[in-house]
């Protein structure tokens, strides 16, 4: 079989001054054209820009080009772009290689442009010699069921429930508790308009339980999900009943808790110190009597109340190191409605700083600040404990450098939010990723803040991250626009550029399996060889990496790939 005559196009990214301010894109473009099998090689300010692309198309229609190599930025960024490029004039996708001369060279090398400029080379250089070996490869059609699975009833999974079925689709909604939503349920008021929850979210409680194409599962918790991205299998545990479901895709939205008390020593245990959920119901019209607040121990109303911020947020030592984000204004909402309920109290706020970063909470912190009856004071409380009927709290006042000693009736504590106990092992059983703290992980904090690593299955709400009400219900929409993007789709395309294995080579030891961030990888007990699911694989290269004979290769990243791309790397940059 004759050996197919390359004709490869390298077309070079000025990025503005990214690139341009540090590679001397002519003299690559000069030397890039020496290169054996490149027949073209030009550089512009900006090759993603429509004229850029144009400029690509004429090009590979006019040299008949075999092959491109887009010298530019991160391929996260625009190799979908040329590769639609190149599509569209005939020429296959996955002959067209992004060589990184931006991130990997311009940046770390700013201040030194001749060995940018080498570097950029080589770089290039290494991408052709893996472009020669690259396949010709078609996209895997894989099936689409269009029904999604919400993950948790409180208000990000109601929005995303309804997003989805306003849109035409199916939603099956698990929740494990017996009602609906969630911790804004517990609220009194919310901030800074100070309207009821009730009379946004029971509206929308009441929309799920009448929606068509909503079922809902309460009391329910997902035993075990299997399958891939279109087609999931979803087993949910009712009581003592398991109930399966064909899905498509999956949100998951179990929500939050709070800081357990008994992790934060320096506050006793005492019913007068109460957590920001508690004192939302004491503050609840309901709980209300003739309009008044009383405190639990005894039933008296507290004419000094304490509130403490960053109650275990922002103190490795103790609690948290993150900030809890929502705890500043929610204790200014909590100590206005303290304030209209007992009028002649005095209300104490202990602060490390204010952060009220949206529209109208600086302004809503402001008024609360400058009410009559409210002091804010700034730092650390060191004890809290019980003295008679009242709380005494021993804090500094930093701005004025003393020591005080607050008596109260009652301390709130604003307690760091946290990840729900079972949001590990819901995780796990999704196979997707948390961080150190146990929130849900994104895949990219930027290009993709709402997917997770697992195909086919987003994040919403404060599984995530600490949220208010609007992050929440804009985390939840994103979520379900992203599932209803999916179901646009006739059908569901992978990319190909997944792990295969060589069955003459493979000895079937299993070292690949368990490397397996996707569970794509599975042994083949007759005939003793590993099996790649190609539709759960992403190609991330671990199994490939790992397998001790090479049997386990990575489409267009096979190992005769990278040596070919070593040896020539020595050779253009040093």
């Amino acid at each position: 079989m004759a050996k197919r005559e390359e004709r490869i196009g390298v077309f070079v990214c000025h990025c503005g001054l990214n690139i341009a301010g540090t590679v001397d894109v002519q003299r690559v473009v000069d030397e890039i054209k020496r290169y054996p099998g490149v027949v073209h090689a030009e550089h512009y300010m900006y090759m993603c820009s429509d004229p850029g692309q144009e400029l690509m198309r004429k090009a590979i229609r006019e040299k008949g080009l075999t092959a491109v190599v887009n010298a530019n930025c991160s391929p996260s960024l625009h190799e979908r772009t040329f590769r639609r490029v190149c599509a569209s004039v005939g020429l296959n996708p996955y002959r067209c290689e992004i060589a990184n001369i931006r991130e990997q060279c311009s940046w770390p090398h700013t201040y030194d442009k001749e060995t940018a400029t080498k570097k950029a080379l080589a770089i290039i250089k290494t991408t052709v010699e893996r472009l020669r070996l690259n396949m010709m490869l078609t996209p895997l059609v894989i099936p689409l069921i269009k029904r999604a699975l919400v993950i948790g009833g409180g208000i990000a999974g109601i929005q995303a429930a309804l997003d989805i079925a306003n849109g035409g689709y199916q939603v099956i909604l698990v929740e494990k508790e017996a009602s609906l939503g969630g911790h804004v349920m517990e609220l009194s008021a919310t901030f800074p308009t100070l309207e009821s929850p009730k009379d946004f979210l029971i509206p929308r409680i009441d929309e799920v339980m009448a929606h068509p194409n909503i079922r809902l599962y309460l009391n329910s918790e997902v035993d075990a999900v299997s399958g891939y991205v279109g087609s999931f299998n979803v087993k949910i545990r009712q009581k003592t009943k398991i109930v399966e479901e064909e899905i498509g895709a999956i949100v998951t939205a179990p929500g939050f808790d709070l800081l357990p008390r008994e992790k934060l020593p320096v506050y006793p245990d005492d019913p007068d110190i109460v957590d920001g959920l508690q004192f939302e119901r004491i503050l609840s019209p309901e709980r209300l009597t003739y309009g008044k607040i009383k405190r639990p121990s005894d039933g008296r109303v507290p004419q000094d109340i304490v509130f403490i911020q960053c109650a275990g947020s922002r103190d490795p030592e103790h609690g948290m190191p993150y900030c809890s984000r929502v705890c500043c204004m929610y204790t200014a909402k909590q100590v206005l409605l303290y304030r209209k309920a007992v009028l002649e109290g005095q209300a104490y706020v202990c602060y490390m700083d204010i952060r009220s970063d949206a529209k109208g909470y600086e302004e809503f912190f402001q008024q609360v600040m400058s009410h009559d009856g409210v002091l804010y004071v700034r730092g650390n409380v060191s004890r809290a404990f019980r003295d008679g009927d009242k709380l005494k709290i021993w804090t500094v006042d930093t701005l004025s450098g003393k020591s005080l000693e607050i008596t109260a009736d009652m301390v709130v504590l604003a307690l760091a939010m946290v990840s729900r106990p079972g949001t590990r092992e819901l995780a796990r059983k999704l196979n997707i990723s948390v961080n150190e703290h146990g929130f849900l992980t994104e895949a990219h904090i930027k290009l993709r803040p709402v997917e997770s690593l697992t195909s086919g299955i987003f994040l919403a709400g404060t599984a995530q991250w600490p949220r208010d009400i609007p992050d929440t219900i804009a985390s939840a929409s994103a979520a379900a626009s992203k599932v209803l993007s999916l179901f646009s789709r006739k059908e569901l395309l992978h990319e190909p550029t997944t792990a295969h294995v060589d069955e003459e080579v493979c000895s079937g030891c299993g070292v690949c399996v368990p490397v397996c961030t996707y569970k794509a990888i599975s042994i083949d007990e007759n005939k003793k060889v590993a099996v790649v699911n190609e539709a759960l694989c992403e190609g991330c290269g671990s199994c490939a990496a790992t397998c001790p004979s090479k049997a386990m290769q990575h489409r267009n990243w096979s190992h005769r790939q990278l040596l070919a791309m070593i040896d020539v790397a020595g050779g253009g940059y040093v």
